[in-house]
């Protein structure tokens, strides 16, 4: 049986890209709309912003309204990306396999796509992949997880298997695992060294434990939490100052990409610093482009031990409120009406929830005045 290839245009690829970048969609719609998978769309937006800094760089400047201009600038950028006869040599191998992927040209007058793929190093079965979008099934399967995760955040994947199966879902542990990797979620208890860190990666030592925290800006910390919507999901990172509460800055990204998060830290450090910032082991704060604006501050960095989410307890109990008082009583519909939701329920919690902890004060009355809570 014969599988037609699928050609994309340039054109297809920049109003991709666009809507990667705008962050209104999330990954399952774009996928659903065009028909094209998640790793594909991450290597047409990696090249894009390789080439971007070249399309600000002319001598015209693009005014910051000017999208029609910004889309010509991407559809002649895209497209000399193009295979061309002087690229197709063995020494294209030292590029990047995502940029490679671009260098592919279907219907090409003298070189089939077997011959492309062979000379770019491409395997040529990707090719022929039909992308699949998540499915409503899958998105309730991942909602309901994440609901129960929220409640038992101790259950592993053959607690959680049970619990879906009790609910009368027919799943087995392997598709648990994956859902449950794909939300980053993992079960708070003691484990064996399961992975191995990015060996490029540096990790830092848990600093915190039995550390008094007596003062505003002694402590930050951040995390990653699976947001659920109705037709999708998105992540969402906070960062939030363990002594008053106070959330710095956060952010929301449909994919689990570490820019996102290195843009919210950086926006926070334009205002304040701290002493000491607390993250969890996951490469997004692993990365060298997260932890070199806080060294290059003076600040120490900490990192939660495996399978220790109680050293990162604050946060924590911020995405149990947020999940508790926002999420799960509004069934968000697209991106936009999640960011804005999240955007009044945080403005909410730091200046008019109040804390018990903080004898029944608002995080930005402790945070803002610096004012000494009695604990």
């Amino acid at each position: 049986m014969t599988i037609s290839r699928k050609k994309h245009s340039v054109q297809t690829k920049v109003k991709v890209v666009l809507e990667v970048l705008k962050g209104e969609m999330t990954t399952a719609e774009i996928t659903a709309k065009y028909g094209i998978h998640a790793t594909q769309m991450n290597n047409w937006k990696k090249a894009v912003l390789e080439v971007l800094p070249e399309a600000f760089s002319n001598k015209r400047k693009l005014q910051e309204n000017d999208q029609q201009a910004l889309i010509d600038e991407l559809y002649k950028q895209i497209g000399q990306l193009k295979v061309e006869n002087d690229f197709l040599k063995k020494k294209t191998l030292i590029v990047p396999l995502e940029t490679r992927k671009m260098w592919r040209e279907p219907g090409h007058p003298e070189l089939s796509i077997r011959k492309q793929c062979g000379l770019l190093g491409i395997n040529r079965s990707s090719l022929y992949y039909r992308p699949v979008g998540v499915d409503d099934y899958t998105l309730l399967l991942m909602h309901e997880l994440d609901r129960q995760y929220t409640e038992t955040p101790f259950y592993g994947v053959l607690k959680m298997t049970e619990h879906l199966r009790s609910l009368d879902h027919r799943v087995n542990p392997k598709r648990v695992r994956r859902l449950l990797r794909q939300m980053g979620l993992e079960a708070v208890y003691p484990k064996p060294h399961l992975s191995q860190a990015n060996p490029e990666h540096k990790v830092y030592p848990y600093l915190l434990r039995n550390v008094p925290i007596e003062r505003c800006n002694q402590v930050w910390s951040t995390d990653i939490t699976y947001i659920r919507m109705k037709h999708g999901f998105v992540y969402l990172m906070a960062i939030i100052d363990w002594y008053s509460r106070y959330v710095l800055n956060w952010a929301l990204s449909t994919t689990l990409e570490a820019d996102f998060c290195i843009a919210a830290l950086n926006e926070a450090l334009e205002s304040a610093h701290c002493e000491i910032f607390n993250t969890d082991q996951g490469s997004q704060f692993t990365t060298d482009r997260f932890t070199k604006p806080l060294l290059d501050k003076g600040i120490r960095i900490s990192m939660d031990g495996r399978g220790r989410a109680l050293d990162n307890i604050f946060v924590e109990r911020l995405w149990r409120s947020v999940k508790y008082e926002k999420v799960y009583l509004n069934d968000f519909e697209t991106v936009k009406e999640a960011y804005l939701g999240l955007k009044d329920y945080f403005e909410f919690y730091n200046n008019r929830r109040i804390h018990q902890s903080l004898e029944y004060r608002t995080p930005a009355e402790v945070y803002l005045k610096k004012e000494s809570p009695l604990i």
